[in-house]
């Protein structure tokens, strides 16, 4: 029985929050599509959170979640 060894190199992932334009370009989407999918859940790769004062969300969406989603990595230049 032949077994074969596949190794994969990662990104080097930092949890830099990818920004939601950021994500929708990469997605060739519109910016409020990938808002109203966070909000609604059907987006996997980050977190739509509206805190109990506010009538705005806030957005969390780490740098290694999108691209396990979605294939998109951009290294953090900081």
């Amino acid at each position: 029985m032949n077994q074969e060894k596949f190794y994969i190199e990662l990104p080097a992932f930092t949890g830099r929050n990818v920004p939601i334009a950021e994500i929708a370009k990469a997605m060739h989407k519109d910016a409020q599509y990938v808002r109203i999918g966070l909000q609604l859940g059907i987006l996997h790769f980050g977190y739509a959170i509206k805190m109990d004062d506010s009538s705005e969300f806030n957005y969390y969406c780490p740098d290694r979640k999108v691209w396990e989603e979605i294939g998109y990595f951009k290294p953090d230049k900081t």
